[in-house]
This record gives structure tokens, sequence and C-alpha cells, in this order.
């Protein structure tokens, strides 16, 4: 049997109804998912995000909508701050961040979760760039008789592009102090997410330290996004493996389009 591995930056759930078709028919074994919102205090599918005169329609509750779509999964909510979305005139609390659903086949025996950049906010989603947080599983598999490592991040956003920064050097450094807290000698090691940088930031250097090689430029893909994202720069999303990871097949995915960002897809 084959493990999936599924990484995606959800957008939100900008684009819900063909991204719930997909995670439904692929349905993969381990889904790390970024821009996951939360919003416990309310049931609502729909609620309004504002940001000055930036208004707009916001799935309030994707965790729980994907938690849904995978019910024989273990579903883990990492958020990275908490602000307000509307409800007409009314502001409800609500979380943002990233998620990891593991299918229950695969138990988790060791998990760490953590920031990449800045820390927890819990009183509004704060300035950019904004937190950003990480999590890192250890599955045991049952069938092969071994654990594996598998591990996300949402990269931060700087408003003056993908270019390496101080914080982005320093958030690729807790990105693999956050890899490494689950690992043992000789594990497996998946390391993916939107790093939010290029094919030549210096992030790559640091996680090859732990022999990570990414799949998405060195099996030749030009491009992460979809025609949702209309700027230059197509690379967002990337994932790597060490030398103990043998994939069966690695795919950057072009249709169906399910949010801005295209589903990098591990089979191993």
């Amino acid at each position: 049997m084959k493990v999936r591995v599924m990484c995606l930056n959800g957008w939100g759930g900008t684009l819900y109804e063909p991204l719930e078709a997909y995670v439904a028919e692929v349905a993969p074994d381990v889904l790390c998912l970024q821009e996951v919102v939360h919003t416990p205090a309310s049931s609502k599918d729909i609620l309004t995000y504002r940001d000055g005169s930036h208004v707009l329609p916001q799935r309030a509750n994707l965790f729980r909508d994907i938690s849904r779509i995978l019910p024989d999964h273990v579903a883990v909510f990492a958020p990275a701050a908490q602000g307000v979305l509307w409800d007409g005139d009314q502001q409800i609390p609500s979380q943002w961040g990233l998620a990891t659903f593991v299918h229950k086949s695969f138990p988790i025996i060791a998990q760490h979760q953590g920031f990449v950049h800045k820390t927890f906010s819990p009183n509004g989603y704060g300035d950019h760039p904004r937190s950003r947080s990480a999590h890192a599983v250890r599955l045991y598999d049952f069938e092969r008789d071994w654990p594996i490592c598998i591990a996300h991040m949402h990269g931060l956003r700087d408003m003056a592009g993908k270019i390496d920064t101080p914080e982005r050097e320093a958030q690729s450094r807790r990105f693999a102090r956050i890899c490494q807290a689950v690992m043992e000698d000789g594990d497996r090691l998946v390391a993916c997410g939107d790093f939010n940088v290029e094919p030549s930031s210096s992030t790559f250097v640091e996680l090859g330290k732990l022999g990570l090689v990414d799949l998405v430029t060195s099996r030749g893909f030009t491009d992460t996004r979809t025609s949702h994202y209309k700027k230059t720069g197509r690379y967002a999303d990337y994932l790597l493996v060490n030398q103990f990871v043998q994939p069966i097949s690695f795919d950057v995915i072009g249709l169906p389009e399910v949010s801005d960002h295209r589903p990098l897809l591990l089979e191993l």
C-alpha cells in the first residue's frame, strides 16, 4: 500500500466547492493544509473579513469542513493568530493557521507544533509579516514497520516580495528545529508547505543540512500557482524529502484548480 501525502495552501477555502470535491476524491493519508480558518464561536459557513477597505467573504470554518470530508483522519489545527470576522455588525473571534489531517491507520507517535515567525497573536492578525506556525508529526506505518516524519509550515509574507531576508533565514532555522524535534536517526522525513520563497533561497541550504532535497525544482516543475494568481513569480510551494524516502510518484497538480496554489502530491 502506498502512503499518499498532499500539501496545499487552501486559500482560506475561497474555492471551497472544487476543494471539497478534490480532497474527497484523492483522500490523502496525510493532508498538510495551510491558510485554514477555525471559528469555534460560530457555526456559519461564511462570515466577512474586513481590513480597512479590503472586505471579502471568508469560509469561516474550513477546519471543521475538511474534518468532515475526512472523517477517518485525526485533525490537528495549529493557529497562528486570532482576529475578527464579521457577522453583519457583530464581531466574531476567529483563528487562522494551518492544519494536519492524518488517517487513523497511521498513529501519531510524536508531534511538535511551533512558530517559524513571531509567536501566537491573540489580539488580532497583526502587522505584516504576520505570525506563522508550523507542525510536525512522526507517524508509524505498520505495513512497512517503520516511522515517517512529515512537517509543514506557512512561510511569512513580506510586502517587498520573496527575496531572502534575516526573518526568512531565521524562519528556515526554526522550521529545521521543528522537524528535528520529532525525528530520530534514520527516519524518513518529508518537509513541505507554502514557503513563500524563491528556489534560490538560502532556505534550501538550511534544510539541506537535514539531507532534504526539493522535488518541485529537482523534477522540473516551474509553477506552483494557478490561474487565480495574477502576479509574476510562480514558485511558492515546495516538498522536500531526505535520502531515506523513496518516492513512487510526485506531481504538482494543475487541474482541477482548488486554490490559487497547486496541490503537491507525493506517493511513497
